[in-house]
C-alpha cells in the first residue's frame, strides 16, 4: 500500500529521501513561498554570520570568506565560498553553543533570519559579549491562490505559517508538525496535529513508522 505524505520539498531534498526510506511516498505541496526583503546588512564589520536557513543563505549577500555558523548541512551547501561551521544540533540552541565555543571572546555577529524566526538567539544573547545584529533577509507568505491539495494521506507542515494555511485544507487527513511552534499553529487553527516531530529526520522516521 502506498502512503502519500505532502510536504514542501522536492524529490531530491534530503528530507524527501528520508521520508521515502521510511516507506512513504512524498508528494510536493507548497502553500507558502519565500520572498526576499532586499534589506542591507545592519552591521558592516561582523566577525561572522549566523544563518538559520537555506532561504536566508540564498537571500543574504555576505562578504566572500566570512565565516558562517549554520543550523544544518543544507544551509551550509547554500554558502559556497564561505567557511561553514555546522551546529551540533539543527536548531537555534545548538547554534548558540557553537557560537560560544568557536568565538569564546565574543564580538559582533550578523544574524541572518526570516521575518517569523522565533527570536531565541536575540533573547539569549542580551547582555553577553556576543552582540548579534539581526538581518531579516526574507519573509514567508501564503501563495495566492493556494495550490489545490493533491491526493494525500498526510501532510508535514514545516513552519507555523504552513500549518495555518494547511489547517482548513487537511481536516480529513493526518497532520504532522515539524517542531512545537508549528504544532501550536495547527492547534490555534482548530485542527491539532496528530504528531509533533522534533526537527530531525530520525524523529520523523519514528513517527512515520508508527503510522505505517
Amino acid at each position: 500500500m502506498v502512503i502519500r505524505l505532502g510536504l514542501a520539498r522536492g524529490p531530491e531534498d534530503a528530507l524527501s529521501r528520508g521520508v521515502r526510506k521510511s516507506g512513504w511516498e512524498t508528494v510536493f505541496w507548497a502553500v507558502t513561498e519565500l520572498r526576499p526583503m532586499d534589506s542591507p546588512p545592519p552591521f558592516a564589520r561582523a566577525r561572522a554570520a549566523l544563518v538559520l536557513s537555506p532561504a536566508g543563505a540564498r537571500a543574504a549577500c555576505l562578504p566572500v570568506g566570512m565565516p558562517c555558523l549554520v543550523t544544518g548541512e543544507a544551509t551550509g551547501r547554500a554558502l559556497e565560498g564561505h567557511e561553514v561551521l555546522v551546529s551540533s544540533e539543527p536548531k537555534a540552541e545548538g547554534l548558540w553553543e557553537t557560537l560560544r565555543s568557536h568565538f569564546p571572546e565574543g564580538g559582533d555577529f550578523l544574524l541572518v533570519r526570516g521575518e517569523r524566526s522565533r527570536g531565541f538567539l536575540e533573547d539569549v544573547a542580551q547582555g553577553t559579549p556576543w552582540r548579534l545584529h539581526p538581518w531579516i533577509t526574507h519573509e514567508e507568505a501564503p501563495m495566492d491562490p493556494v495550490p489545490q491539495r493533491p491526493e494525500l494521506d498526510a501532510v508535514l507542515a514545516l513552519s507555523p505559517l504552513q500549518a495555518e494555511v494547511m489547517a482548513p485544507l487537511t481536516q480529513d487527513i493526518l497532520r504532522f508538525a515539524w517542531g512545537e511552534r508549528t504544532a501550536a499553529a495547527f492547534a490555534a487553527a482548530g485542527t491539532p496535529a496528530q504528531a509533533i516531530c522534533e526537527p530531525k529526520m530520525e524523529a520523523l522516521g519514528r513517527i512515520l513508522a508508527a503510522y505505517l
